[in-house]
C-alpha cells in the first residue's frame, strides 16, 4: 500500500473477524453509484469452525433507541444484503472487483477475503437530523452500515463479541449538466393604488455546492403609492419525512436583512449574497445534515435528487432548498 493511502480498519472483540476498507464515502451520481468494496480478515483459530458473513444495511431511524415503546423500535430497515465470505463460495481472484481490494489482499495475506456490494437504484443518501446540544443517543437518520460477523449459519444467533460494524455514507453528487437558472416574478396590486408593485428575483445558476455563495439578483419596480421599507432575503431548508408521516419542516439556514427601501415610484436593482453553512447553524435543532461519521465533520444536507421511477416513500427524508425574497411594506410582509 502507498504510505499516503488511508485504510479504515475495525476488529471484533474476540479477534475472529476484521474489516478493512479503503474509503467510507460512496458517491451517488444519480445515473450510477460507486460500489462498496473491502476485505475481511479472519482468524481461523478464533473462528472455531464458524462461518463468516458480511452485510450491507440501510436503516431509517426516526427516534432514539431509548424511545422504543412496547417493543416497537423507531427504526425501519430499508435494505439488507448478506454475503458469505468464509469459507469462500468462489475463487478468491473472482471476488476481486477493485484495485483497492487487490492491494489490500496483497498486503494482508492468505487470511484475507474480498467482499463487494452494489447499491440498488432506490436507496436514499445518508442524512441525519441535527440534535440539540443536550440530546443523547442516536437521532433521526438514514444510515448505512457494513457489518461482519461469525456464526454457524447466516440465520444463527450472532454473538456481539463476534460482530464488527463500520458506518459508511452514501453521498449525493449533483449532475454536471445544469438546468435553467431559477427566476420568478410577481406583481402585487394594492387597494387605493392605481398602479402595482413588480418584483423579480433570479439566481445566476441552478446548482450550488457546499460553501459556495448564492447570488440573488433582485429587481423592484415600485409604481404603486406604497413605500417598501425593507427587503429581507433567506435560504430555507425544506425537509419532508416521506416514509411514515409526509410531514414537512422549513428551517432558515441563512438570512440577509438588507435594510434597503424603495419609495413610491422608484426602482431598485441589486445583487445580494447568501451563504448557508453548517458552521452558522450548529446550535439549531431540526435541520437536516449529510450523514456524519464518527470524528468527522459534515455539511448541511444536499438536495435530494430522485431518480426517475423510484418511489419517494422509500427515501426516508427528502431535502430541498428555496430562496425567499420578502418585502416589508407599511408593516405588511409581502413575499
Amino acid at each position: 500500500m502507498s504510505p499516503k493511502s488511508v485504510v479504515f480498519k475495525k476488529i471484533c472483540k474476540d479477534k475472529s473477524v476484521a474489516v478493512y476498507m479503503g474509503k467510507r464515502d460512496f458517491v451517488d451520481r444519480v445515473d450510477s453509484v460507486e460500489p462498496v468494496d473491502g476485505v475481511i480478515v479472519i482468524d481461523s483459530e478464533a473462528l472455531q469452525g464458524r462461518k463468516v458473513f458480511v452485510t450491507l444495511a440501510c436503516t431509517f431511524r426516526y427516534g432514539r433507541d431509548d424511545m422504543d415503546v412496547m417493543g416497537v423500535a423507531f427504526r425501519r430497515e430499508l435494505y439488507l444484503s448478506t454475503r458469505q465470505v468464509y469459507p469462500p463460495l468462489q475463487d478468491r481472484e473472482k471476488g476481486i472487483h477493485t484495485k483497492t481490494q487487490a492491494r489490500l489482499l496483497r498486503k494482508l495475506g492468505n487470511n484475507a477475503y474480498p467482499f463487494f456490494f452494489e447499491f440498488p437504484d432506490n436507496l436514499p443518501c445518508s442524512v441525519a437530523l441535527q440534535p440539540a446540544p443536550n440530546d443523547v443517543g442516536k437521532q433521526c437518520a438514514v444510515e448505512f452500515e457494513i457489518k461482519a460477523f461469525s456464526a454457524d449459519s447466516q440465520d444463527a444467533k450472532v454473538r456481539k463479541r463476534s460482530t464488527v460494524a463500520l458506518m459508511i455514507r452514501k453521498v449525493q453528487f449533483a449532475p454536471e449538466d445544469e438546468g435553467m437558472a431559477p427566476s420568478v416574478e410577481i406583481t402585487k396590486d394594492f387597494v387605493m393604488s392605481e398602479k402595482p408593485l413588480h418584483v423579480k428575483a433570479s439566481l445566476d445558476k441552478e446548482i450550488y455546492y457546499h460553501g459556495e455563495p448564492i447570488k440573488v439578483h433582485v429587481n423592484v419596480t415600485n409604481t404603486s403609492n406604497k413605500n417598501v421599507k425593507n427587503i429581507i432575503l433567506s435560504v430555507d431548508q425544506v425537509s419532508t419525512v416521506v416514509l411514515y408521516s409526509n410531514d414537512s419542516y422549513v428551517k432558515c439556514v441563512d438570512i440577509e436583512d438588507s435594510g434597503d427601501s424603495v419609495s413610491a415610484g422608484a426602482t431598485l436593482q441589486k445583487d445580494y449574497t447568501l451563504l448557508p453553512l453548517l458552521a452558522n447553524n450548529r446550535e439549531r435543532r431540526g435541520i437536516i445534515l449529510d450523514g456524519k461519521l464518527k470524528h468527522e465533520d459534515t455539511n448541511l444536507a444536499s438536495s435530494s435528487i430522485i431518480k426517475e421511477g423510484v418511489l419517494k416513500e422509500v427515501l426516508g427524508i427528502i431535502v430541498s432548498y428555496k430562496v425567499t425574497v420578502k418585502l416589508i411594506i407599511g408593516g405588511v410582509d409581502e413575499p
